[in-house]
């Protein structure tokens, strides 16, 4: 039998990871916030990287290649904001790519094509510098305007197209960085990026960078055409932000206090950018495929996480076929280098993608076990179920009751969204549950709101456009008639950023809601991560253990292990 061939890739930038591959496939894959239980982790990379090796139970020896990607950096093979696991020896090869081009490479390795287009979409990708320095047969696809700024420029935009075995850019935009001051919509990053203008009103509006995310849920609390000027425009296909727009904001957010005291002020804005960034996406796309137009594309960067401009682009028919890399931001980069690795480094066929977006080690009843005898958890049961049937029954049961449910299963996800490994469930439609769990359990601000998990099969039912979403990265419109009914997954203005549930890689999930169903004559659960503000989503059963303790949630499912509360 041949040896497997082994890949890391890693990602250094703010919101690192590390993920291993295996002939091709991904076996292991971790964001470094979730060991370290620092937010937005990154940096040096030996605590990712040394978890996918013990998960997989092999040594650096056995690996095969190293690829890296950092923003502004090419880490040394010995040190990077500490020492790496690679200063002792020097095998593995270690390769560095391009930010964007490790983006894109996350988006065809994981997705179900065989040949398309990518588009990147973020804030601040690698240096013009950098990335000529590392990819300088590319120089002649940047366009002269571009290459003749004398200011410090990084990615901002990339559309490539993806043969079956490697990326060729058809489009490249950089731009030159902001200035950075004390002006409130200052920030480090480019100065004509959607990103860079998502992140600068996010800031705005809520006095800090926590989770530039949050803007998309406070929009639907905004009216419409409040403001009518534009923030974007596009000159000879390239967008650019406009600086006009930034004298009518004079009030920026203070804190959450200020925030609330002003709160439609700020929800306005919110929606008014919102809109700006759905009309700049939707451009982008329109030029790109007008000039390379392709029947398949993928999707990825920072941006590709706003799930209302990426029902936009379905909406208006611009993609026939679109994917959407799940762990779209920064935390994907890691993906992207193991796939460059595997496809273009070394030169081999892509492997079919799973569909599966969970990689995580899995934990034993051992350790599960320990963990629950090393923590004080005051007064409660604990039940073990020697069935899974049995187990799903009882918890389909405690949701039909009102209660909330923290759910731990199998390895965790990899990317922003719980979809049913590590998180917190509740009935849909029980009044009051939305704001008893922001307040209680996630204790967060309460206009977030909250996603729907909903059988594949019946997404039809209750919402509008019923399409496939097993990522939780597409929004779309509760059906009228069950907006009472799904009253807690369902956002002011009836939109829902919905999860069709797929049972092929996520079978005890579908179980359980299948079990819901039964009981309740509702194919939907509320579904929101295994954590709370400003932590990181639960990797191991002592965080979750010490969240049950800590929040206001019920009950806490550990694979087969129940642990109830008492009144």
């Amino acid at each position: 039998m041949n040896k497997p061939i082994y890949i890391i890739g890693t990602g250094l930038s703010h919101n690192g990871s590390a993920v291993l591959l295996k002939d091709g496939q991904i076996c292991v894959a971790i964001e470094k916030e979730r060991l370290s239980r620092k937010k937005h982790d990154g940096g040096n990379d030996t605590l990712a990287i040394q978890y996918c090796l013990d998960t997989e139970g092999i040594g650096l020896k056995d690996v095969s290649l190293v690829v890296q990607c950092e923003n502004f950096n090419i880490p040394e093979r010995s040190q990077f904001k500490g020492k790496r696991l690679f200063s002792s020896s020097e095998t593995p090869e270690i390769v560095t790519i391009s930010h964007h081009l490790a983006h894109a490479y996350s988006a065809v390795g994981t997705s179900p094509f065989q040949e398309c287009h990518v588009m990147v979409i973020d804030g601040c990708g690698s240096p013009l510098d950098q990335f000529l320095s590392l990819h300088p047969e590319q120089e002649c696809d940047i366009s002269p305007d571009v290459l003749q700024q004398n200011q410090m420029q990084c990615e901002k935009e990339s559309f490539y197209h993806f043969d079956g075995q490697k990326l060729q850019p058809l489009f490249k935009d950089f731009s030159t960085m902001a200035r950075f001051g004390n002006d409130s919509l200052s920030l480090p990053t480019t100065e004509h990026s959607i990103g860079g203008f998502y992140a600068s009103v996010s800031k705005y509006v809520f006095g800090n960078m926590d989770d530039v995310g949050k803007l998309m849920g406070l929009a639907p609390y905004g009216q419409t055409g409040v403001y009518d000027f534009e923030a974007f425009e596009f000159r000879s296909q390239r967008l650019y932000v406009k600086e006009d727009w930034k004298t009518h904001f004079t009030n920026p957010s203070s804190g959450y206090d200020y925030f609330k005291e002003n709160f439609d002020y700020y929800a306005n804005i919110a929606r008014w950018a919102q809109e700006q960034v759905e009309k700049a996406v939707l451009e982008c796309f329109r030029y790109r495929m007008a000039e390379f137009p392709h029947q398949n594309v993928c999707y990825s960067g920072g941006v590709a996480l706003n799930a209302v401009a990426n029902a936009k682009v379905l909406d208006n028919a611009v993609v026939e076929n679109l994917y959407i890399e799940p762990a779209a931001a920064d935390n994907g980069l890691a993906l992207g280098c193991a796939f460059y690795g595997w496809l273009e480094h070394l030169g081999k066929s892509k492997e079919k993608a799973g569909g599966s977006t969970c990689f995580g080690k899995k934990y034993d009843r051992a350790a599960i076990v320990t963990a629950i005898e090393e923590i004080d958890l005051g007064n409660h049961i604990r039940k073990e179920f020697d069935t899974e049937e049995a187990l799903l029954e009882y918890c389909a049961i405690k949701l039909s009751e009102g209660q909330t449910l923290g759910w731990f299963h199998s390895g965790s996800e990899f990317g922003p969204r719980a979809l049913g490994r590590r998180s917190i469930l509740a009935h849909p439609g029980i009044g009051n549950l939305k704001d008893h769990i922001n307040r209680n359990i996630k204790f967060r601000e309460d206009f977030r709101p909250f996603a729907p998990a909903v059988l594949e099969e019946r997404v039809g039912d209750y919402f509008e456009k019923g399409r496939k979403s097993p990522y939780m990265i597409l929004v779309d419109k509760t059906k009228p008639k069950y907006r009472e009914t799904l009253q807690n997954v369902t956002h002011k203005d009836g939109s829902a950023r919905v999860q069709t549930i797929d049972a092929s890689w996520n079978p005890r999930f579908a179980k359980l809601v299948a079990a819901f169903y039964d009981l309740s004559g509702i194919a939907v659960v509320l579904n929101t991560s295994l954590n709370r503000k400003g932590m990181p989503m639960v990797e191991a059963p002592a965080e979750a253990l010490q969240l049950f303790r800590e929040s206001a949630m019920d009950v806490l499912v550990l694979e087969n292990i129940i642990l109830e509360k008492l009144p």
